[in-house]
């Protein structure tokens, strides 16, 4: 029975990640310094992270989809804390897509990139 996943990412700092990710909701449940290992948590989303060497934030193709209940909802309360929009970190503004989706994305300082969405009724 698989009841659940937890994405790995890259993180060049662990400090600038929980930073970014704080506001966002996401608090630390555990961190292994001297291993190089990081988990936040929101609500039932957990998200890994390990220590990586420098990486360029505009090629990475780390990714993982969020089901959320209500994107423009979540999208809104995040508008809220006036993260950029564009660029590298940022916090985009939910929209229907064509393939019946309610989605925005989130991507962090390491170019690791969370498309958190709904399906359209």
């Amino acid at each position: 029975m698989i009841t659940s996943i937890c994405p790995i990412f890259p993180s060049q700092n662990f400090t600038t990640t929980k930073a970014f990710y704080k506001p966002l909701g996401f608090r630390v449940t555990a961190e292994y310094e001297a291993e190089g290992y990081l988990i936040l948590m929101c609500d039932s989303v957990e998200l890994h992270f390990y220590r990586s060497d420098p990486i360029d934030p505009f090629r990475s193709n780390h990714s993982a989809f969020v089901r959320v209940d209500d994107a423009n909802e979540l999208s809104s309360e995040y508008e809220k804390l006036n993260l950029p929009k564009e660029e590298i970190p940022r916090v985009t503004l939910a929209e229907d897509k064509p393939w019946g989706i309610c989605e925005f994305a989130i991507v962090d300082h390491d170019g690791n990139l969370l498309r958190v969405g709904h399906i359209l009724d």
